[in-house]
């Protein structure tokens, strides 16, 4: 910490304890986007702002099961300490916690000062300044949808929907919601001020959106972060389970992450936005939208990046299966809302709830930067209803297709940094691997009686 940090520091001391917090949670995002933390008590701040706090490396490369992978850098390097020091600018309250802040952590590699490998901040931020080079702002406005259980004891999963009410798609209310855990929800996360705009029921029974305002993409990704954490959070104070993962139910829908992405100009005009251009898109927005489906393979193993995550893809899902765009057409992967103007924007439907929010915003970014600087124009936008195999080609069938096409796709790979990539290849296929020697619930059932 240097002599310029002091005063601030003592400022933010200040406040936490006018607002009666003694204690920050400092948290960051893993590989996989869960947020991983440490409690400080705030008189101890400023030794963890100016010395960090010591994490091992190996976090990054933990599975949920709590297995540590054999990335390069962990397990063979002796397990060495990445080192996380508070961003004071990020502090807030948490609302459901008295007496408790949250704030997000830088992390570096003690060894060369510079950010660890694998952190999904700073790969995003890398892909930011290529942008920069070309005069490019992306701002990026994010919705996720997640599932709300409770718990179901003598269920196969211990869980169930809460509640399992059909047919109340877009509702909000007692309808399908009866003791209101939206409006509790929203009210909380508005009070952690992290651009919280609207929610509603979804599609199937215990499925709800919430949607973020846009903002500079850094921003966006941090406060898809947030939110995530939070909502999981304020589920389990309720003895209930909030869910991101893609399909949760065989019975029952996907739950998605779609980007709405544009760019501003260097005089922050949105670059997307030209009246008299095709479709009245610019043609920057036209390359942008060129390279994120030509790229679509590799980026659906960052935006789809779990085993569970291609059982929600399909004919008929709502969900993207093909690799194509089209004008307010929602059954295509690419969406173009019909605003114009300020508003000129793709909506990307790819992306599923699992996806970590760096990695997803970071790959849509690269793949249409890569776009723009190839200058080339999309195909003709998708006619009608989509899922038709004639009209497109269809996307990766499995999590190890989407990552060989990632690993494949040397424009992306370089552009997201080969360190960066190789650490993720290797942690997702032995996800992939472990899952292959899994024995499941469906195959005991289809198999063990009759065979």
């Amino acid at each position: 910490m240097s002599a310029s940090d002091t005063p601030d520091i003592h400022r933010h001391m200040e406040r936490l304890a006018a607002e009666g917090v003694d204690v920050v949670r400092v948290i960051y995002p893993d590989l996989i986007g869960t947020d991983r933390a440490r409690d400080v008590l705030v008189e101890h701040l400023p030794s963890a702002r100016e010395h960090g706090l010591a994490f091992c490396r190996a976090v990054y490369h933990t599975s949920p099961q709590g297995d540590v992978v054999p990335v390069a850098g962990g397990l063979d390097a002796g397990l060495p300490d990445v080192t996380v020091r508070p961003d004071l600018s990020t502090l807030a309250p948490l609302p459901w916690e008295p007496g408790v802040a949250t704030c997000l952590g830088e992390v570096t590699d003690p060894a060369t000062g510079a950010p660890a490998p694998e952190s999904p901040r700073d790969l995003l931020r890398t892909v930011l300044a290529r942008c920069a080079e070309r005069g490019l702002r992306p701002v990026v406005g994010p919705e996720l949808e997640y599932f709300l259980l409770e718990p179901a004891p003598g269920t196969p999963t211990g869980w169930r929907r809460a509640p399992e009410t059909t047919g109340a798609v877009y509702t909000a209310g007692l309808r399908a919601d009866p003791d209101n855990h939206l409006l509790r929800t929203l009210r909380q996360l508005r009070d952690l001020d992290i651009g919280v705009i609207t929610g509603n029921h979804e599609f199937d029974g215990g499925q709800y959106e919430i949607n973020l305002t846009h903002s500079d993409a850094l921003d966006a990704a941090d406060r898809s972060f947030r939110f995530k954490a939070a909502v999981k959070e304020l589920a389990r104070k309720e003895g209930r389970l909030a869910t991101f993962m893609a399909k949760p139910f065989t019975d029952a829908g996907g739950s998605g992450f779609h980007l709405h992405l544009s760019c501003d100009d260097a005089e922050r005009r949105n670059a997307f936005d030209d009246p008299a251009g095709v479709y009245g898109l610019s043609a920057t927005a036209r390359h942008a939208v060129a390279g994120i489906v030509a790229h679509a393979p590799a980026l659906a193993a960052l935006a789809n990046p779990t085993v569970n995550s291609y059982k929600r893809f399909g004919p008929d899902t709502l969900a993207p299966w093909l690799i194509d765009w089209g004008l307010d057409n929602r059954s295509a992967m690419v969406r173009i809302p019909p605003e114009r103007g300020e508003g000129a924007r793709v909506e990307l439907r790819l992306g599923d709830a699992s996806a970590n929010p760096y990695l997803i915003v970071a790959g849509t970014i690269a793949a249409a930067l890569l776009g723009v600087q190839a200058g080339e124009e999309p195909p003709a936008p998708l006619e009608g209803y989509g899922y038709d195999t004639a009209k497109s080609a269809v996307l990766p069938a499995d999590l190890s297709a989407a990552l060989d096409a990632l690993e494949a796709d040397t424009a992306l790979t370089d552009l997201l940094g080969k360190d960066f990539v190789t650490s993720f290849l290797t942690y997702k296929r032995n996800e992939v691997e472990r899952f292959q020697r899994h024995v499941t619930d469906w195959e005991f059932t289809e198999y063990a009686y009759h065979l």
